[in-house]
């Protein structure tokens, strides 16, 4: 069975316990058109990027498109771990669907449609400099649009502050002076980032987390004019829960006229997974999650009732995560590691065939563009990919990786004689704010004869790690490859311990590649079945 369960929010009985999502979708943003609501997330260097999910009843969700394809600029034809596309912002006006993402080095892009689940258009650059991240649109009752957005001190020098600009009302480029409206430097909200701009009651709302992403909390700024001075107050904090953080996220409503947040929690190898808080109102300002008794904000809930959304009928689902490749298109779980920029791979009866691009002979795992990753579904799972390798041609190298900061792969290696097997471990080193894999070692594990073979990735709790003070009480997770040929038990190739990138949770998926000379061969895959 491909589709088995393996983790979802919804209990089946009116009720869900957080998270909604237990996968690294960073930094969401969501709104509600109609009964329908939609999400993205931050995607970083993996392609296609910007997932968008889809749900009616905000517990249950699945992917439903990516809004770009490749990531602006040849720079990312090779992966550039950490930079690429950060928080974005979803907006919907005037029959029109908008989203603005940031690239912190490149600028301030605008994508728009009229449809969410078609094509979306070619992204624009409104704001073509580095170090303006998080941007958010809106539109006051005028007509006229503005945009709010943070900083990131690796690229501008400087952090928590908040700038607001006019924006043309298309969306298709900025207006008027840039003006600091907050600066979370000059009070106890530093690291104030990702907002998100509202209207109610003639109040302008600025929702931020502030506090850093793993010891942080949420943040909301208000004023009676768009340009400020805005006053703040803290409206939800961890306390006596286990979600730290909790960081940024989206204010939507029910159709019903409830108030509901997304935001996520950093686990740190699983990344950064998605909750639902209950909001409420108390004297014009929003309290998130259960209400502390004598204090003005909320704290995050485990188990909830579901959001009253009218009649609509929403089915149990989840994002999908098994894939047997036997549609005409790849899953919309699966990423590249960089933007395609050749003949990768093609679906056949047989399964997915991926072509052994050729990468320089010293490339790193870790910088290998056409690696096929997906996120991790839940804090413990096993994935079990069925790889057909009699198509490779002597010297191409396929198998299957764990990809983080750390990373491990299991590697089989064609041969005259048959297949050589190795464990290689590897991590990334960060210079300046670019990060490059560039430590390797390789463990010789013997050979196999035989050409179809089974990799079984494991993925378990150990504990929590003993790290520095900002991430103590996260989850410690093994990440444990193994390989087996038809009539063998399983083969075990060593123990990862499980890093999260830069900014992102660890993935996990097939490879293809050729790091010797003259034309490679391919690699078929089968099945990759995930299991509880």
């Amino acid at each position: 069975m491909l589709n088995q369960t393996i983790w979802n929010g919804d209990l089946g009985n009116g009720y869900y316990r957080n998270p909604i999502l237990y996968a690294d979708y960073s930094d969401p943003d969501a709104i509600r058109v109609g009964e329908d609501y939609f999400m993205i997330s931050s995607s970083f260097t993996n392609t296609p990027g910007l997932p968008l999910l889809h749900s009616k009843d905000l517990v249950n969700w699945k992917v439903v498109n990516y809004l770009i394809q490749d990531v602006p600029t040849d720079r990312y034809r090779t992966p550039v771990h950490g930079c690429g596309v950060w928080a974005p912002a979803i907006r919907y006006h005037e029959g029109t669907y908008y989203v603005l993402f940031p690239m912190p080095d490149e600028g301030i892009y605008v994508i728009q449609t009229q449809d969410p689940f078609g094509k979306w258009s070619e992204p624009l650059n409104i704001r073509p400099a580095a170090g303006w991240i998080d941007p958010c649109p809106f539109w006051d009752e005028d007509g006229r649009a503005y945009m709010v957005a943070g900083v990131a001190k690796s690229r501008i020098g400087y952090k928590s502050v908040l700038h607001m600009v006019e924006m043309k009302p298309d969306c298709s480029g900025l207006i008027g002076p840039e003006v600091k409206v907050f600066d979370g430097n000059e009070n106890d909200q530093t690291t104030i980032e990702g907002p998100k701009l509202y209207k109610r009651n003639g109040w302008y709302y600025i929702f931020a987390p502030a506090g850093g992403v793993k010891t942080g909390w949420q943040t909301v700024l208000r004023s009676r004019n768009i340009f400020g001075p805005y006053e703040y107050q803290v409206v939800m904090r961890q306390e006596s829960s286990q979600v730290n953080g909790p960081h940024q996220g989206a204010w939507v409503d029910t159709v019903t006229g409830e108030d509901w947040f997304l935001h996520f929690q950093d686990v740190y190898a699983a990344g950064r997974i998605v909750h639902l808080q209950p909001m409420c109102w108390k004297e014009d300002w929003p309290i998130i999650g259960e209400p502390v008794e004598g204090k003005n904000y909320g704290q995050p809930v485990d188990v909830y009732r579901k959001p009253n959304v009218g009649s609509v009928d929403w089915q149990i689902c989840e994002p999908a995560a098994s894939d047997d490749f036997m549609g005409k298109e790849l899953g919309l779980q699966w990423q590249w590691n960089a933007n395609v920029t050749g003949d990768w791979y093609s679906l056949t009866e047989k399964g997915l065939k991926l072509n052994a691009a050729p990468v320089g002979k010293d490339c790193p795992y870790g910088d290998v563009p056409n690696l096929l990753l997906q996120k991790w579904p839940a804090p413990e799972f096993c994935c079990v990919t069925m790889l057909d390798l009699s198509e490779l041609k002597e010297g191409d190298q396929a198998g299957v990786i764990s990809m983080g900061m750390e990373y491990g792969a299991i590697v089989f290696t064609r041969e005259e004689d048959g297949y050589r097997v190795c464990f290689v471990t590897g991590k990334q080193r960060f210079e300046s704010i670019v990060c490059e894999s560039t430590e390797e070692a390789c463990t010789e594990i013997g050979k196999v004869d035989c050409s179809v073979v089974s990799v079984r990735y494991q993925v378990k709790r150990v504990g929590a790690p003993e790290l520095n003070e900002t991430e103590k009480g996260l989850p410690l997770q093994d990440a444990t490859p193994a390989y087996s040929t038809a009539g063998d038990p399983s083969l075990p190739a060593g123990t990862e311990n499980a890093v999260p990138g830069r900014w992102v949770g660890v993935k996990n998926g097939p490879f293809c590649v050729r790091k010797a000379d003259g034309e490679g061969g391919c690699l078929l895959v089968k099945s990759v079945e995930y299991r509880r």
